[in-house]
Formats: C-alpha cells, sequence, structure tokens
C-alpha cells in the first residue's frame, strides 16, 4: 500500500472535513456497540438518526436533518441517501461520487423499521449538535463523547478496509482513486443504480 493510501493518512484526509486543518483536540471515537446501546434507550426519531450517522459515516446534523425526500430506497436490506437534497447539498456539486451513500449490512433492518415510523418531509431529529453533547454530557454511560466522535469512531471503525472511505464521508477530491467523472456522472444521472455502482454499499456493511 503506497503513503497516498495508508489508512493514517486515509484517516487525517477524512477528519480534515473537506480541507481545513486538524484541530489539536479531536473528538474521542466511539465505538458502534456503546453508541447502538445508548441509541436504543432513545425515541425512535433520535435512534433512527443515530443508526444513519453512524452507517453513513457522517456529522451529526447532516444525519439530523435529512427528510423522507432524501431517502430513494429503503428496504430492510437496503437503503440509499441522496445528500443532494438536502439544503447543504443544494449549494454542492450535484455530480460527486460522495453525493450517495448506500447502506447494507448491520442495522439497515433496524433504520427501515424506524424510517417507516418517521413523519413525511420533516427532519429526522430536531435534536441540534449542541443539544446532544448536552445530553451525553449528562450521561454516564456517554461521558467523553460528543457529537463528532460518531464520525470519527466510524471512521476508526472502517480502517480496516479503507477503500472508499473518502466517498462515504463526501471528503472525495475530483479525480481521486475510483472516482467517475463529472461527465459520467452527468450522464448516468441521479438514481438507485447509479448509487449502487459507486459502491458506498461495501463500506457501510462493515459499519
Amino acid at each position: 500500500m503506497g503513503f497516498e493510501n495508508h489508512p493514517l493518512r486515509v484517516l487525517a484526509k477524512a477528519l480534515r472535513g473537506g480541507g481545513a486543518a486538524i484541530p489539536e483536540n479531536q473528538a474521542t471515537p466511539i465505538e458502534r456497540r456503546k453508541l447502538v446501546s445508548w441509541a436504543r434507550q432513545q425515541q425512535s426519531s433520535v435512534r433512527l438518526a443515530v443508526l444513519v450517522a453512524w452507517k453513513t459515516a457522517s456529522r451529526w446534523a447532516e444525519a439530523a436533518n435529512l427528510s423522507s425526500v432524501q431517502f430513494l430506497l429503503v428496504t430492510q436490506k437496503e437503503v440509499i441517501v441522496d445528500w443532494f437534497q438536502t439544503p447543504k447539498g443544494r449549494t454542492q456539486d450535484p455530480f460527486k461520487a460522495s453525493r450517495f451513500a448506500v447502506i447494507q449490512g448491520p442495522l439497515t433492518a433496524e433504520i427501515a423499521v424506524l424510517y417507516a415510523k418517521c413523519a413525511p418531509f420533516a427532519p429526522l431529529s430536531a435534536l441540534t449538535t449542541s443539544a446532544l453533547d448536552a445530553l451525553w454530557g449528562q450521561s454516564t454511560q456517554m461521558q467523553g463523547y460528543t457529537a463528532h466522535s460518531i464520525k470519527r469512531g466510524a471512521v476508526k471503525h472502517l480502517l480496516p478496509s479503507p477503500h472508499l472511505i473518502d466517498r462515504l464521508t463526501k471528503h472525495e477530491e475530483e479525480g481521486g482513486p475510483g472516482t467517475l467523472s463529472r461527465t459520467t456522472l452527468r450522464y448516468a444521472g441521479g438514481d438507485v443504480d447509479l448509487a449502487r455502482a459507486l459502491e458506498t454499499g461495501k463500506v457501510t456493511k462493515h459499519l
């Protein structure tokens, strides 16, 4: 494995958040077991947002602000999210491979069940990042973690299989390894088949 693709370098890129310098004090990565255990004690909307944030290696606000419009497909075996349909996403380039996340593997069926209970067009959770931080600060179980611990934990969890981490975390740079060109994506269109072809499902199976 070359230096550019070394897992630690991949982690550093993922944590830069699109080019910003890595802060000296990073959030403590959380383990899936601990996160899921806490989530299952919460109301269904918070539980759903937590599981989606973990499975897509996303910031809390990105997952919490998703609504039914952003879910292209929801089944017990596969859930497909279109990030371009979010307010932030609509300001981004729609022809990037990181536009879609295909959720497969552990927790997918649970997400599908919870999704069926969520209100159409409403955010998955009204809990803000600061509110989640405060909630965890009051919890003995979650002491030492912040909302950003979800994304850091997911990225760390994927390090043994670093391929496609940048795409899943939406940090992929144009022209990187395995990237489809913007022209190809424009011709392909934004649908379920394209989302699957971009292979993030291969990554989410491990989360």
